[in-house]
């Protein structure tokens, strides 16, 4: 089974970066597998932050992150980065990797992800 881990989090300051990594260390699909990042801040629910096709070529973000965040995928295919640029304190949450079989439109609006990493705590100082 796919088994996700993440990597990456810390405290840094409003306005700096963090590069967060997620790693699939079980079995590796053949294809057709998109990974994709959550977030749950305190007091909130998990909420949607970009997600990125088997090909690395099409990639998808929240409004609240387009233009700060870059979602990547290594070349292996079993590993998904998050670039995360001009941090604010409002990005403070756990940060969790998903991974699922499928397109990712479809995945991100079921919600209906295989796999889930056990999160990375994500803070920004103001």
């Amino acid at each position: 089974q796919v088994q996700l881990v993440e990597s990456g989090g810390g405290l840094v300051q409003a306005g700096g970066s963090l590069r967060l990594s997620c790693v699939n260390s079980g079995r590796r699909p053949s294809s057709n597998y998109a990974m994709g990042w959550y977030r749950q801040a305190p007091g909130k629910g998990r909420e949607f932050v970009a997600a990125v096709s088997w090909s690395g070529g099409s990639t998808y973000y929240a409004d609240s992150v387009k233009g700060r965040f870059t979602i990547s995928r290594g070349s292996a295919k079993n590993t998904a980065y998050l670039q995360m640029n001009n941090l604010r304190p409002e990005d403070t949450a756990i940060y969790y990797c998903a991974a699922a079989q499928g397109d990712p439109v479809a995945v991100i609006t079921s919600m209906q992800w295989d796999a889930w990493g056990q999160g990375t705590q994500v803070t920004v100082s103001s």
